[in-house]
């Protein structure tokens, strides 16, 4: 195995270790964080299962987006699903081919355009639009940058100069297995592969501290997760009802 491939191998090792830890621990801050009011954007559902079925709608079509502004949710969505098309392909890297992977090969290479096109726009959007711009920080252009080189060094890879996916594939296996295999386990000698697998690799690292994060955020967004009951049911968060038992063990004590 040459250097270059150790240290890869080292440099995925810790970004996953960051990535998992990272979203770990912002997952358990969401969790932790107190809602003391009753807050859903209405109209909301009044019972559990419509709340389920709100979240759902929001998270595969974006539906609050797709009303509020249609273009915005065009490039979204076209982003996202392509995503998940590109990731699927690339679960051929980790696990074994079967009839389903093979089906979707070509689903995820084209979807890699649009992915990348989906990008372009929401980037031409911080750009183009004067409230936008002026709320738009550095990290946000660095974080669609970093996201469309990821794309457009993967699709130079698809569509003009191909790479050994075989030995990418038992590269990764190898990470996997958390074993140090021999020469024939080393990363191609391609510039492209390489430039490709360090920007995945500062997305894996700075995925718990960006914007990304929305990603697991919105299951514990108040907003969209609340059943609109507050009159049929009293809504006090845990570290409340202790404050409100505090008051009260207080009150008593000053009435003897």
């Amino acid at each position: 195995m040459t250097f270059v491939s150790i240290l890869y191998g080292l440099l995925f090792w810790a970004a996953t270790l960051i990535l998992v830890i990272g979203v770990g621990m912002k997952v358990r801050q969401y969790w932790n964080t107190p809602a003391p009011l009753k807050i859903p954007t209405t109209p909301a559902p009044v019972t559990q299962g419509g709340v389920v079925w709100r979240m759902f709608k929001e998270v595969v079509f974006f539906q609050s987006l797709f009303r509020s502004n249609k273009i915005l949710w065009l490039f979204a969505f076209l982003f996202h699903m392509s995503l998940w098309l590109v990731l699927i392909r690339h679960s051929r890297y980790f696990v074994g081919m079967n009839e389903f992977l093979v089906f979707m090969q070509p689903f995820g290479r084209y979807a890699g355009l649009t992915m990348v096109l989906g990008l372009a726009g929401l980037w031409a959007r911080r750009f183009l639009v004067d409230r936008v711009r002026y709320i738009s920080a550095p990290s946000d252009h660095l974080m669609l940058a970093l996201l469309i080189g990821i794309g457009l060094s993967g699709l130079l890879m698809s569509f003009v100069s191909h790479t050994d996916v075989t030995q990418v594939k038992v590269f990764f296996s190898g990470l996997l297995t958390f074993g140090f295999f021999g020469a024939e386990g080393g990363l191609p000698a391609d510039p492209i592969v390489l430039a490709h697998l360090l920007l995945v690799a500062v997305l894996m690292i700075i995925f718990p501290i960006s914007k990304l994060l929305h990603a697991p955020g919105i299951f514990f967004s108040p907003t969209r997760n609340q059943v609109d009951n507050p009159r049929e049911k009293r809504h006090v968060s845990p570290w409340a009802l202790e404050l409100e038992r505090q008051g009260k063990l207080f009150l008593s004590e000053l009435k003897k």
